[in-house]
């Protein structure tokens, strides 16, 4: 049983005791688990269990489909939790850059965060409905989603902490989830947009490999400023 084939896939796994556990798989060598837990063989993680190959009666790669976790080198990309409410609050929401180019803050309020966390959760039971937190460490870093999908498209947004800006973690996010919306939803075309002068967020939607298809001319205002809309595509390559 080859376990290495299945790093980073979705999987359904039964032990010899017969308990089944579902999820993403994330391999671990014999010399790793021996070194970090004294075991002699290799294993697999699903979630925070560890089961090793000689516990495994089963495994296969299973289909999955909506807001399922991800993951980059350095952030899972999970779902919501009501208890993420009061630091998106706190990290997102007394930001006032998180609005300076949409005019938008959906945390603004500790109970504007609260509502917009729930309606996330609610949303899950949409299949074609995507919203991630970018977690490291158990440390909220940003949030990305895709949204308002019809007609084979779909638009993605994001949004980084202060303090954790300008590392790479939401090109890092934007290309895994380019990657999962095209690659395994099967979703021929995902837009984005930002505002001209948003030169932060122009950087992450081209370096995750989305091309600048359109300019909407004074499109967007906000307060008393008005700026040109960028509108991004990416399509996977043919072939």
């Amino acid at each position: 049983m080859d376990l290495s084939k299945y790093d980073g896939k979705h999987v359904r796994l039964t032990d010899k005791w017969g308990e089944t556990y579902s999820g993403m798989a994330e391999y671990g060598n014999a010399d790793f688990l021996e070194c970090e837990y004294g075991g002699e063989e290799d294993g697999v993680f699903i979630e925070d269990c560890l089961i090793y190959k000689s516990q495994i009666v089963s495994i296969e790669e299973i289909e999955v489909h909506g807001t399922v976790e991800l993951h980059t080198e350095r952030m899972v990309l999970r779902r919501y939790r009501m208890d993420d409410a009061p630091d998106l609050y706190r990290y997102l929401g007394t930001d006032p850059a998180l609005s300076a180019y949409s005019g938008w803050n959906p945390y603004a309020t500790a109970e504007m965060a609260q509502e917009t966390v729930r309606g996330f959760i609610d949303s899950y039971r949409d299949e074609h409905v995507y919203s991630w937190i970018m977690d490291m460490d158990d440390v909220i870093v940003g949030t990305i989603g895709a949204y308002d999908f019809q007609d084979d498209r779909i638009e993605v947004g994001f949004s980084v902490v202060p303090g954790w800006q300008r590392r790479g973690l939401a090109t890092a996010a934007l290309k895994k989830v380019l990657d999962y919306l095209t690659g395994n939803e099967g979703i021929h075309c995902v837009t984005a947009w930002c505002a001209s002068e948003n030169i932060a967020s122009r950087r992450v939607l081209e370096k995750a490999g989305m091309k600048l298809v359109c300019t909407e001319k004074n499109d967007i205002e906000v307060g008393a400023r008005i700026f040109d809309r960028l509108v991004y595509e990416y399509r996977p390559a043919e072939g």
